[in-house]
């Protein structure tokens, strides 16, 4: 893999060129009913294309209703989504960015309350309903107990994935990523602590796996060709005895071989009792180690606030692009203003309605 490009240099995968390597990291808004996206996320993700960003992803976005992590989730598990989510895509692709979707299903994670309502378990009186996981394991004592999936159920969901993907592409999505990280579903089935099934999805690394491998197979199967695929993994678990780095550069390998294109690097969130030493960048190393001993591209996300911190970064090869959340967030403008910081506003497409303020 190269080194020595720069954040504000294109980078093209497949049929598809990012005008620069900034991104726009996928973040829930938990702002739906019956998953329809609103004009909340025309504004989200659309400003953010304004804001030069290179490429914006849209939030985990439920293959199935019992996918949602709560019940405000931004859905795609049937058809009358698609008009929504491809009004924000067009306006997106309308300001040069690539319009991206997350599509997820957060398994033993799902049922639970927005954030700033405390983030509890919602029962079924409240709209709630129950969640399904490789085992029977709570996430922890606050949250619904799952109930464990039969192979039918995997089939299932394998499905809704591939649907999902379908749908993707009929709104105009040209970026797709799988969800595997945080604890959801699909990360559930990689960890030990997680997964004690003792059948042919549970056990041994390459059985662990193998959800994730046949999830992503189907998907590829009706994902255009041309257009990237990539997956978000937690390349650690932050526990001992769990998932870890080096079990995420050998799944990076098997990716590799199913058509993924790119990694996107983030770690955590399977477990209550992580233990992580926050620090600018922190997530970074995941990134190069996976970009260089799995030879796939990869995507550093985490803690990466300043222009040059996310240039040095491209240009030292830890990872093919950055993307940007809670930066993001306080910042729609950021890849502007990089750009402007690191003399490369030329290479930006500054809208002519507010070029007078750059």
């Amino acid at each position: 893999m190269g080194a020595m490009s720069e954040l504000f240099s294109p980078l093209k995968i497949r049929d598809v060129t990012l005008r620069n390597r900034v991104g726009v990291s996928p973040m829930c808004q938990y702002s739906c009913e019956d998953g329809f996206a609103t004009d909340w996320h025309l504004v989200h993700l659309g400003s953010r294309a304004v804001g030069g960003a290179g490429l914006v992803i849209a939030e985990a976005t439920g293959v199935e209703a019992r996918g949602r992590i709560s019940p405000n989730d931004l859905g795609i598990w049937k058809d009358e989504h698609v008009e929504p989510l491809a009004r924000a895509a067009r306006f997106v692709e309308a300001q040069g960015a690539v319009a991206g979707i997350q599509i997820a299903h957060a398994g033993r994670k799902a049922s639970t309350s927005r954030p700033w309502e405390g983030h509890r378990a919602v029962e079924d009186g409240r709209g709630g309903w129950e969640p399904i996981g490789p085992s029977a394991v709570a996430f922890d004592k606050d949250y619904r107990m799952p109930r464990e999936m039969t192979e039918g159920d995997i089939k299932t969901v394998q499905g809704a994935f591939a649907a999902a993907a379908k749908r993707a592409a009929g709104a105009g999505f040209r970026w797709l990523e799988i969800h595997s990280a945080h604890g959801y579903l699909s990360h559930s089935f990689l960890s030990p602590l997680s997964n004690r099934r003792t059948d042919r999805y549970g056990g041994e690394f390459e059985n662990r796996i193998r959800f994730l491998l046949e999830t992503v197979r189907e998907v590829r199967k009706v994902w255009p060709e041309g257009l990237p695929l990539t997956v978000r993994i937690s390349a650690t678990d932050w526990v001992e005895g769990g998932w870890d780095l080096e079990q995420s550069i050998e799944l990076a390998r098997h990716l590799k071989k199913e058509g993924v294109d790119l990694i996107d690097c983030s770690s955590g969130g399977l477990s209550p009792n992580q233990k992580i030493e926050l620090r600018p960048g922190y997530q970074v190393p995941f990134a190069d180690a996976i970009r260089a001993q799995a030879g796939i591209a990869t995507a550093a996300v985490g803690l990466i606030t300043e222009a040059r911190q996310a240039d040095e970064i491209i240009r030292a090869g830890q990872a093919d692009m950055v993307l940007l959340a809670r930066e993001m967030l306080r910042d729609p403008y950021w890849a502007i203003h990089a750009a402007k910081e690191l003399g490369k506003l030329d290479s930006v497409k500054v809208p002519v309605q507010y070029g007078r303020a750059f």
